[in-house]
């Protein structure tokens, strides 16, 4: 069996992948949502001829050339490209042998995964912003939440700080002590000011500080996890090993925090897991929207040992996410989410996505 055709089909945010066999067998991914079009357009250009002619089995050491083979241009795009691959060869593969691509990954840990619901926006006001989070709360049982302070990248912003520091008190307040709250700060601070943050976070039982400091400053970001006690979490914006071995071996987070698509896809983060479990440190893949990402991100979860603390899921609906596939209800239930048992990723492309969508195709 071997690799005769990889097709993309392009509705603005979402690029979804579909690998086609000589057997007729065909697997479904997406590279990495936001800016899926120069992802797209990386994949046909830099990445399909490394995985065209090729057998599928060899997923891990297809990846692992093709990334070693653009050794001059190892950036982002290069791996939300590599992602699209990669997924639909892992869907592929669950589809052959009938099973779910959680089962391939070394085998179920958990077939209900426990989540916390995860805001992905700040113009809120704090009222607001701790209605929603109850709402979230009484309508899927979450026992853990996530809300935004700062600023993203930035600096210290002094208009974000009223919000943080009226939002972070009165988020416990009316959540009560039982709840888990996570705070994000999506690289807003200065070490010096994220310490700062921290402390007000500890002082109010919040469980982890997220990405404190610039994904690109770990030094920075290092600074703050030795200078407090609650954990400090990151990873999501890196793609290179190394990068996430740095990030682990200097204490740089205590949750590490890699996203599917951002990363390269399963062969890659399935790295980033083994380094995090060799330093046991928590592994809690980031996971923004309910693209495919949150179904490739809950088989990870379910199949990976050390992700044993709650996920990200998100609570927005977005528009642009709605209408490219249709699987099991994924439903929040209780704070949990289980794990459909169907071949791959469970799922099948809706038929009015496939005809209305951008197609391109690159053939052996």
């Amino acid at each position: 069996m071997h690799i005769t055709e990889i097709e993309t089909l392009l509705r603005g945010n979402i690029g979804v992948v579909r690998i086609h066999t000589d057997e007729g067998l065909v697997g479904i991914g997406q590279v990495a949502p936001y800016q899926a079009g120069i992802s797209i357009q990386v994949l046909h250009q830099m990445v399909a001829s490394r995985f065209l002619g090729q057998d599928p089995w060899d997923v891990e050491v297809l990846v692992d050339r093709c990334l070693r083979g653009h050794y001059k241009f190892t950036g982002s795009f290069l791996h939300r490209a590599v992602a699209g691959v990669d997924t639909a060869l892992w869907d592929l593969l669950g589809r052959l042998t009938g099973q779910p691509v959680a089962k391939l990954l070394g085998g179920v840990a958990r077939n209900r995964v426990e989540v916390y619901g995860s805001s992905m926006v700040r113009h809120t006001s704090p009222q607001q912003e701790v209605d929603r989070l109850l709402e979230a709360i009484q309508n899927n049982g979450f026992s853990g939440v996530k809300l935004r302070i700062g600023e993203v990248m930035g600096r210290d912003d002094a208009a974000a700080e009223a919000r943080t520091r009226a939002l972070v008190p009165l988020a416990r307040e009316r959540l009560g002590d039982e709840v888990a709250i996570c705070a994000d700060a999506n690289g807003g601070y200065t070490a010096a000011e994220a310490i700062k943050v921290g402390r007000m976070l500890e002082d109010y039982g919040y469980f982890h500080f997220e990405e404190p400091c610039p994904f690109t400053d770990l030094e920075a970001t290092r600074r703050v996890a030795d200078a407090l006690d609650i954990p400090v979490a990151g990873g999501e914006q890196d793609y290179l090993l190394p990068q996430f071995r740095q990030m682990i071996g200097t204490g740089a987070v205590d949750i590490i925090q890699p996203d599917v698509c951002y990363i390269g896809g399963i062969s890659q983060i399935k790295k980033v897991a083994a380094l995090a479990e060799a330093s046991n440190v928590a592994f809690t893949p980031h996971c923004a929207n309910d693209s495919l990402l949150q179904v490739f991100t809950l088989h990870v979860a379910a199949a990976i040992p050390g992700a044993f603390q709650r996920q990200e899921w998100s609570i927005e609906q977005t528009d642009w996410t709605q209408g490219i596939y249709r699987s099991p209800i994924l439903e929040v239930r209780e704070g949990m989410v289980e794990l459909p048992g169907a071949p791959g990723w469970g799922i099948e492309l809706e038929k009015t996505f496939i005809t209305t969508a951008e197609r391109a195709v690159s053939r052996l």
